[in-house]
Parts: structure tokens; C-alpha cells; sequence
């Protein structure tokens, strides 16, 4: 019988199933845009809303003049809505509520996101481009992600970059707009563009991705858009991969822990114990005043011997020059002499052998003869002094 109740049960399930999911004539239609999202007409709620809603937010005490001189801006840009705003000054608060010339159920939304934007420091121009449809916003908490107070700063500050050049690059390449104040960043523009926004902006704080990767990554996607044959492939073998360097952080010393003992250290010794002990306190107070002075007087004498060698020391001759040993001296000369002894002796030889070389024998014929008359007229004149 169970048996048969449950067959029953599922033929009912299975003709009640899929009963409207009929093909319609606008599912395949190719002039019709799914995924426009159609401006609202207030002819589709004649009615109004049946019930007011109300939204209201607290401000920073610092926003207080700017939302003074710009809320004339903000109520007439509501009024266009139906939608009232009341800034408390008293309480640092904003309202936006809903009145009866209101139509658009979702705008009372829209006018709670403008209001938390003018409290995150959001010029109000920007802020009420956000009553658009297609603008969407995003605030990211980005105090909570780190508990050391430095490096959330320096985190944060490689978000906004020199000269705010990486949040222009954002913007440009997520189209959004991007606002970095205090422990929050505000993000305006479209659903795309804000979840990569706060994807990268929750990588940097937490130390997972640095921006400027995110960005070459960005630069290759907005490439690769353009180019319709890869619209239907994989992008994962164009896209850069980026590999994280563990960087060596100082060891945080560790002091040892001692063993446990429930007996508390020992007590020093006061200044009664140690007098005590050297037999000081026993002694009379002459004699206390008469150490006491003692003590003083050597202090003051070394001290004072101290003193007078640092101020001789400026008067202290310089050190001489070492001399050489006279042994050393008279070394060196008699090796200087015997070896001038010894290049004389050299060219004396060389100008004996040059000599030798050159000899010319008509000089030498001739020197003979010469020679030889001298002797003859010598011996003439020795011959005439003997006949006189």
C-alpha cells in the first residue's frame, strides 16, 4: 500500500512540474536586452508607498561645516524623488524618509547609501551620482583586517600610492570610483567593478597581493577584451603570474623561563645589613664623618690626577721618527762603494778592448819612425857634446 501511495505521489509531482516553464516568444527574441536595466516610470506606481521608511546615519564631527554649506544640493537633488532629508546638528545625525509623492520603492534605498557616503567624507556631487540605477556603491572595512597600527598604515598606503597614482589607476582600469578615509574605503560604479575593488583592496590590506599586480593583471584583461576570437577561451595562459617571496623577518627573542618555585627570590640586603657586616655601624659618628671625609679627599685626589694628565697630555712632544742603526748604514755605503769599484773597473776593460779593435796601422807605422829619429837626434847631439 505504501508502495503505491508514493507511485501516486510522483506521478502528481510529475505532471504539477515544469507546468509554466513553456517556451515564451521574448525568451530567444534578439532585440531584447535581458540584462538593461530599464529606468523606472512612476506611471508603474500610481499609488505611492502605503508605509513611510526612514534611514538615518551618524556623521563625524569634522563633516559637520561641509554637509552645512551642501545640503541644500542633497535636498533638492531628493525632492526630485519624493524623498525628504533632515541633517541634526544637535545629535550629528542625517534622516532620509519617504513621503506620499514617492514612487520609486527602491529610490528610499538609494537615498540611505547616499547619506552613509556623505558620512564617509564623499564630496556630495559624487555622492548623489549613486541615486542613478546603474551606480551601485560599497563600503569595505578595511580597520578590522590588521592589528598592528603601522603596518596598516603602510599597508594602506601602498593602496593610494605616490601622488594617489595607484587609486587613479584603479579607477581608471575598474571604473569606480574609490575613496580611502580613516578604517573604511568607499567604492562607487558598477557591480563588475566593485567586487574587483574590494577583492583588491582586501588582498593589500591583508598582505596577499600587492595592487600594482592587480593592476598589470587588469591592463592584460581590458587587452584581451578587445580581441573577439578569445572571447570563448581560457585567459589563465595570458594572465602573469606572480609568486610571493617569504621575506626573513627578525627572530623575536624569547627570554628562557626560569623554573617555577612557590618561595619568593630572597630579599636583598638593605644599607643597615652591609654596615653590619663591615662593622660599620658600631663606629662613632667622629669616626663615620672622619671615613666618610677620608673617602671623599681620594675620590678627589684621583680625580684631580685624572685631570692634570689630560691636560699634559696636550703639552706631551710627539714621538721622533726611528733612526736607522749605524751599522746598517755604513753597510749600505760600503756595498755602494765597492760596487762604483766595480762598474770603474768595467769600463776601464771596455775602453782597453775598444782600443784594441780600432788600431790603425799606418798610425802605428808611423809612430815607430818617429820614434826612432827622436833616438837618432838624441844621440847626435850626445856624440857633438863628446867631440867638444
Amino acid at each position: 500500500m505504501a508502495a503505491a501511495a508514493e507511485e501516486e505521489q510522483q506521478t502528481k509531482k510529475g505532471k504539477t512540474k515544469g507546468k509554466h516553464d513553456k517556451p515564451k516568444p521574448w525568451d530567444e527574441d534578439p532585440n531584447i536586452d535581458h540584462w538593461r536595466i530599464e529606468k523606472f516610470d512612476p506611471s508603474w506606481n500610481d499609488g505611492g508607498m502605503l508605509e513611510v521608511s526612514s534611514f538615518s546615519t551618524l556623521f563625524p564631527q569634522y563633516r559637520e561645516k561641509y554637509l552645512q554649506e551642501a545640503w541644500p544640493l542633497v535636498k533638492s537633488a531628493l525632492k526630485e524623488y519624493g524623498v525628504t532629508c533632515e541633517l541634526n546638528l544637535v545629535e550629528g545625525s542625517m534622516t532620509v524618509s519617504t513621503t506620499r509623492k514617492t514612487r520609486d520603492p527602491y529610490i528610499i534605498i538609494k537615498a540611505r547609501d547616499l547619506i552613509k557616503l556623505l558620512s564617509r567624507s564623499v564630496p556630495a556631487p559624487q555622492a548623489i551620482k549613486i541615486l542613478d540605477d546603474e551606480v551601485q556603491c560599497d563600503i569595505i572595512k578595511i580597520g578590522n583586517l590588521v592589528r598592528n597600527k603601522e603596518r596598516f598604515v603602510k599597508r594602506r598606503q601602498h593602496l593610494v600610492g605616490p601622488n594617489s597614482s595607484t587609486l587613479k589607476a584603479l579607477e581608471i582600469l575598474t571604473g569606480c570610483y574609490i575613496l580611502v578615509q580613516g578604517n573604511t574605503v568607499a567604492a562607487m560604479g558598477s557591480f563588475k567593478g566593485l567586487k574587483q575593488v574590494r577583492r583588491i583592496v582586501e588582498d593589500c590590506i591583508q598582505n596577499k597581493m600587492h595592487p600594482l599586480y592587480h593592476i598589470k593583471v587588469l591592463m592584460v584583461k581590458k587587452e584581451l577584451e578587445g580581441d573577439p576570437t578569445l572571447a570563448n577561451e581560457n585567459w589563465d595562459r595570458f594572465l602573469p603570474k606572480f609568486k610571493k617571496k617569504n621575506v626573513k623577518q627578525k627572530k623575536v627573542k624569547t627570554k628562557e623561563k626560569k623554573p617555577y618555585t612557590p618561595f619568593p627570590p630572597p630579599q636583598p640586603p638593605s644599607k643597615v645589613d652591609l654596615q653590619l657586616e663591615s662593622g660599620e655601624y658600631f663606629l662613632s659618628d667622629n669616626k663615620k664623618s672622619e671615613k666618610q671625609w677620608r673617602e671623599k679627599q681620594e675620590k678627589q685626589a684621583e680625580k684631580s690626577a685624572e685631570n692634570k694628565r689630560k691636560r699634559e697630555a696636550a703639552f706631551m712632544p710627539p714621538e721622533e721618527p726611528v733612526k736607522k742603526d749605524s751599522t746598517q748604514v755604513g753597510g749600505d755605503q760600503t756595498d755602494v762603494a765597492a760596487i762604483a769599484k766595480s762598474l770603474k773597473k768595467k769600463v776601464k776593460d771596455f775602453g782597453k778592448q775598444k782600443s784594441i779593435e780600432n788600431i790603425n796601422p799606418q798610425t802605428y807605422i808611423a809612430s815607430s819612425g818617429e820614434q826612432s829619429s827622436r833616438k837618432k837626434s838624441k844621440w847626435s847631439k850626445s856624440e857633438e857634446s863628446e867631440k867638444l
